[in-house]
């Protein structure tokens, strides 16, 4: 089957609509599912889930989170879409499209990364107790690591990212496009958040291991009593080592909820705003 015929199974965004899609999407499902991250984060602090806080104060870091995540998602599937695009046509076939899937999710969850590891280590610093306040996290990591200090993390982040949206996005864009061709029509927003809440799932089981490898990188700092955890195969190690190999599937259950629930957001809303823009002529420019 050809590429040509794709367009009857799917509402083609331009690149423009795809911005605004992936900007609402992203403000959505960090809003209403921060509580679940929270409550991940903690359970996977070196600390523990208690002394960083238990189940109290499970909205703290959700000012940067919210700052973040609009150009985050926006910056994601403006890469995802051109770069899908690019591939396609390269490649020429359908034969690949699995491929076109994981490589154009990749660059996407590069590119986004720019933004969410700098929002992601405010945030989390915030949820584990360490600071009160946003603008105090802020300083101190400007006083004690300098700018760099908020890319703490960017190559476990992207390391544990690709994976993940390497399984997540060929698995949701396949039983999209399946789905729609058992019906004879396009895939409607409901039915494709149904498909990315069982993409992300089964995504983040997978991955929980190189999650939590992010999470104590990022956590940890110049002013640590404990020594910081630094490469993500070294901190892989370490855990394993000093804690076991459960340690590393710690916050599974809150993950692969948290997730599940944030791809049906995610996606439906991404889905039902292109649907939205394609239908109404709106930001059409390509």
């Amino acid at each position: 089957m050809s590429t040509s015929k794709q367009p009857q199974f799917a509402n083609q965004a331009s690149l423009k609509q795809a911005l605004f899609a992936g900007a609402i999407a992203g403000t959505a499902v960090d809003t209403a599912l921060f509580p679940l991250d929270t409550v991940k984060t903690r359970l996977q602090s070196q600390a523990g889930f208690v002394a960083s806080g238990g189940f109290k104060g499970v909205y703290a870091g959700l000012l940067s989170a919210v700052i973040g995540s609009a150009p985050n998602a926006s910056l994601f599937f403006v890469t995802y879409e051109a770069s899908k695009r690019l591939l396609s046509a390269s490649f020429g076939t359908d034969r690949y499209t699995p491929l076109v899937h994981m490589l154009a999710a990749s660059f996407g969850e590069i590119s986004a990364c720019t933004i969410r590891v700098p929002t992601e280590v405010i945030k989390q610093r915030m949820q584990t107790k360490q600071f009160t306040a946003t603008s105090a996290a802020v300083s101190s990591v400007i006083k004690t690591e300098g700018l760099l200090g908020f890319y703490r993390g960017f190559l476990s982040t992207v390391a544990r990212e690709i994976p993940f949206t390497c399984i997540q996005f060929p698995i949701y864009e396949y039983f999209k496009r399946s789905y729609a061709q058992s019906q004879g029509r396009r895939t409607e927003p409901f039915e494709a958040a149904i498909c990315g809440s069982i993409a992300g799932g089964i995504a983040a089981a997978i991955t929980t291991p190189l999650d939590v490898c992010k999470t104590r990188i990022m956590l940890s700092h110049k002013n640590h009593a404990v020594k910081p955890y630094t490469g993500i195969i070294s901190t892989l190690q370490r855990i394993r080592a000093e804690e076991g190999g459960r340690a590393l599937l710690a916050g599974i259950g809150p993950r692969v909820l948290w997730i599940s629930i944030g791809g049906c957001i995610f996606l439906g809303m991404y889905e039902k705003a292109v649907k939205t823009f394609v239908e109404n002529q709106m930001l059409n420019e390509r």
